[in-house]
C-alpha cells in the first residue's frame, strides 16, 4: 500500500487490513475509527479483564476480530498492512518485532490522528518529564476564553483520534504528549509546541537518557509557527536548537525571571509577554498575575507561561490568557493541600512520580516533612536530596524501593531524621497510609508542612498515583476528625 506514506483523511482506507496493538482507551479509539473508515480490523491485547472485554463486545458487533489474552500477541497477523499500536507497548514486543522485521509500518494512535486531522486545524502540543496535564489544562482554558472552540487531547483527555473525528470540529486541539506517544509518531508537523523540561524517567522503557530526550524531540519536528523552550533547562533549548523545522518557525523561551526579546517571563509579580507584541524590542504586554496561577509554587508558574507562549502563537488575546488562569483549577493530587492540623498543613502531591517532579514539589515549601517511597523505576535520590535537605524537618519512607531513598539520605542528609515504614506488610494499603501520616506528623512542627512527594511510581502499593494520593486525603482526614 505505497499511499500510505501520504495517507490522509480522504485516502482508501477501505482497502486495509490493520492490526491494533492494545484495548486500552486509545486502542479502543483507534479500532473503532478504522473501523468506521471501512479498513479490516483485528484488536489484539495479552490482557482479558473486564474492560478489555467490555470495548471487545462493542467492536465485535461492529465486525472487528477480537483476540485477548495471553498468546494473542505472539505473531503478526497474516496480510497485515498496517500496525497501530498503543503507546505503552515496547519496541522488542514480539508483535512489533515481527511487523518490523516484515517492513510493515507501524504508527501509535497520534500518527493515525495526525493522517485523519483537519488540515486546517493548529495542533498545539508539548510534552515534558513533569506538569504536561497541568499544562495541557491551562492552555485549553485560555483558548476557550478567547472563544475558541478547543479540545484537551492526547494523553489527557479524550483520545486524540476521537478529538480528530469530532463531526462539530475544532478551531484548535492542545495535545498532551508523553514520549510513549512521540516514540511512534513519524509524520506530525504541530502548529506550535513546547517542551517543559526534561528529567530522567521511563529509562526502562527507552533503554536511555538519550532515547528518551531523542523521543521528547520529536515533537519540534516541522514545527511552523513557535518552539516553546524553557530557558532554566538546556536541554530544551538543545533539542529547539537541533529541530528541523518550518522555515520562518521562531524559538520562544519562558522564564521565570525578567524575560529577553523573544520570550515570556515574569516582571514584579505579573506574567508578561516580550515575544508575540510588536514593540518586543521595547516593552512587553501584561499577561495575567501570578496570583491568578492556582497553586502559585513556582514550576507551576513556569507551567503558566509555557501554556501562554503556546496560546500566544494562535493568536489568544493577553485578557483571555488571564481569563483562563483564573478559571483552571489543579486536578487531583498536584499540590493539593487537604488540611490544617495543629498548625501544619499537609499537602497531596501523589502524581510527582520521579525525583524531577518531587524536587519541583518540595522546592515549594521550606520546613517539609517528606513521605517518599514506591518503585524508583531506576532512578536515583542523590541530586534531589543534595538540593532539598535544608528544607527537611524529616522524612517517612514507604514502598519497595524506600532503601534507595534511605541510602541517598544517608549519604547527604544524615542530620534528617528518617522513618521507614516496612515495605512487606500484609495490612491494607489505608492502614499503611495512617501509619505514615502518624509518623509525619510526629516529626513535624507548627509551620512545617507534611508532603506526599514521591518521587517513584506507586505500583508496588496502590493501583495508581490517585489511589495513593487518595488513601493519603482519607488518612489526614481521619486525624483531622480525631484531633
Amino acid at each position: 500500500m505505497t499511499w500510505l506514506d501520504d495517507a490522509d483523511r480522504h485516502s482508501p482506507w477501505a482497502q486495509l487490513s490493520v492490526v491494533v496493538a492494545g484495548l486500552g482507551v486509545s486502542g479502543y479509539a483507534a479500532a473503532d475509527a478504522l473501523m468506521q473508515l471501512g479498513a479490516r480490523v483485528t484488536v489484539v491485547d495479552e490482557r482479558d479483564g473486564d474492560a478489555e472485554r467490555e470495548r471487545g463486545t462493542i467492536l465485535e458487533v461492529l465486525d472487528v476480530d477480537v483476540r485477548l489474552g495471553p498468546g494473542s500477541t505472539a505473531t503478526l497477523p497474516p496480510g497485515t498492512d498496517l500496525v497501530v499500536t498503543s503507546p505503552g507497548w515496547r519496541p522488542n514486543a514480539p508483535l512489533l518485532t515481527a511487523a518490523a522485521a516484515a517492513g510493515t509500518p507501524i504508527w501509535g494512535e497520534v500518527e493515525l490522528a495526525w493522517r485523519l486531522r483537519d488540515p486546517a486545524t493548529p495542533w498545539l502540543a508539548l510534552t515534558g518529564t513533569n506538569g504536561k496535564t497541568t499544562t495541557v489544562r491551562m492552555l485549553a482554558q485560555m483558548l476557550n476564553a478567547a472563544g475558541l472552540r478547543a479540545a484537551a487531547a492526547g494523553n489527557v483527555g479524550e483520545p486524540i483520534v476521537a478529538a480528530v473525528r469530532d463531526p462539530a470540529g475544532h478551531d484548535v486541539i492542545a495535545v498532551e504528549l508523553s514520549s510513549y506517544q512521540l516514540h511512534w509518531t513519524h509524520s506530525m508537523t504541530a502548529h506550535s509546541a513546547a517542551v517543559l523540561n526534561l528529567a530522567p524517567d521511563h529509562i526502562d522503557w527507552h533503554g536511555s537518557l538519550e532515547a528518551y530526550a531523542a523521543a521528547k524531540a520529536r515533537i519540534y519536528r516541522g514545527v511552523s509557527n513557535a518552539c516553546v523552550y524553557n530557558v532554566a533547562d538546556p536541554a530544551t533549548e538543545h533539542m529547539v536548537r537541533e529541530a528541523d523545522v518550518a522555515e520562518g518557525a521562531r524559538a520562544i523561551g519562558f522564564t521565570l525571571g525578567v524575560p529577553d526579546v523573544g520570550m515570556v517571563g515574569v516582571v514584579d509579580g505579573v506574567l508578561v509577554d516580550r515575544a508575540f507584541v510588536a514593540e518586543r524590542q521595547t516593552s512587553a504586554a501584561e499577561l495575567a498575575a501570578v496570583d491568578d496561577i492556582q497553586p502559585t509554587a513556582p514550576h507551576n508558574i513556569a507551567n503558566a507561561l509555557a501554556a501562554a507562549a503556546l496560546a500566544r502563537s494562535v493568536g489568544v488575546p493577553q485578557s483571555a490568557v488571564r481569563d483562563g488562569l483564573r478559571r483552571h483549577r489543579p486536578e487531583p493530587h498536584r499540590i493539593t493541600t487537604v488540611a490544617t492540623i495543629d498548625g501544619v498543613d499537609y499537602v497531596d502531591d501523589s502524581k510527582a512520580t520521579n525525583p524531577h517532579a518531587a524536587a519541583a514539589s518540595l522546592s515549594a515549601y521550606t520546613g517539609v516533612v517528606w513521605i517518599a517511597g514506591g518503585l524508583a523505576k531506576g532512578a536515583t535520590f542523590d541530586e534531589l536530596v543534595r538540593a532539598v535537605r535544608g528544607r527537611l524537618r524529616g522524612v517517612v519512607l514507604i514502598g519497595a524501593d524506600q532503601d534507595v531513598i534511605a541510602e541517598s539520605l544517608g549519604r547527604h542528609a544524615p542530620e534528617v531524621p528518617v522513618m521507614a515504614i516496612p515495605a512487606a506488610d500484609n495490612r491494607p494499603v489505608d492502614d499503611i497510609m495512617t501509619q505514615v501520616v502518624d509518623a509525619a506528623a510526629g516529626l513535624a512542627e507548627p509551620g512545617d508542612t507534611v508532603l506526599l512527594a514521591p518521587a517513584c511510581a506507586s505500583m508496588d502499593m496502590f493501583t495508581d498515583y490517585s489511589a495513593r494520593g487518595d488513601s493519603f486525603t482519607a488518612a489526614v482526614r481521619r486525624r483531622r476528625r480525631d484531633a
